[in-house]
């Protein structure tokens, strides 16, 4: 099979679109944004991003990287940003980090470093598989699907059940 006859699946491009328009729209919170309108935004496309990463359903392939297209500052631009945009609404309590098994004091997390993280994840998947040849595409999907199941998939769930409180905390109290 040769290059020309290789394509990427439905699913494989909704998922690429996805992760673009959330590293769009995670780089369009420094222009000025308000809190409310982020978090709706966030608590309608995390859950996309997740069913579509569901729908990959690849192998995990082990030969391939993604180098980092993000650098350390970079990161923490968009980390403070949406810790800004979220202000007193970004620490949340975690309970499915493994520390907690073995604490008895409740531990925080934050709503910015975790969207950070996916950013990461996704701003460097997006512009590695833009250069790529279909195959190596694939492959990288393959790759971001074993992130997925290992780290980022419990990452984007724990901020989206914390965004999930900010939104629908702040509608019952009229906030909205």
């Amino acid at each position: 099979m040769s290059e020309n006859d290789i394509k990427l699946e439905p699913n494989e491009l909704a998922f690429i679109a996805l992760t673009n328009e959330y590293c769009q729209t995670i780089e369009k919170a420094a222009e000025g944004i308000d809190r409310d309108t982020f978090v709706k935004t966030m608590t309608k496309l995390l859950p996309r991003i997740y069913i579509s990463a569901n729908d990959i359903d690849m192998n995990p392939m082990a030969n391939v990287y993604i180098d980092s297209a993000l650098d350390e500052t970079a990161y923490e631009q968009i980390r403070d940003t949406i810790s800004q945009v979220m202000a007193d609404e970004d620490i949340y309590l975690e309970v499915f980090l493994d520390d907690m098994k073995y604490s008895d004091t409740p531990i925080s997390a934050s709503i910015s470093e975790n969207l950070a993280d996916l950013y990461q994840e996704f701003y460097n998947l997006v512009n590695a598989v833009q250069y790529a040849t279909t195959s190596d595409q694939s492959d990288l999907l393959g790759l971001c699907y074993e992130n997925f199941t290992d780290y980022w998939g419990q990452t984007l769930v724990n901020v989206l059940r914390a965004l999930h409180n900010v939104r629908y905390t702040a509608i019952y109290n009229n906030d909205f």
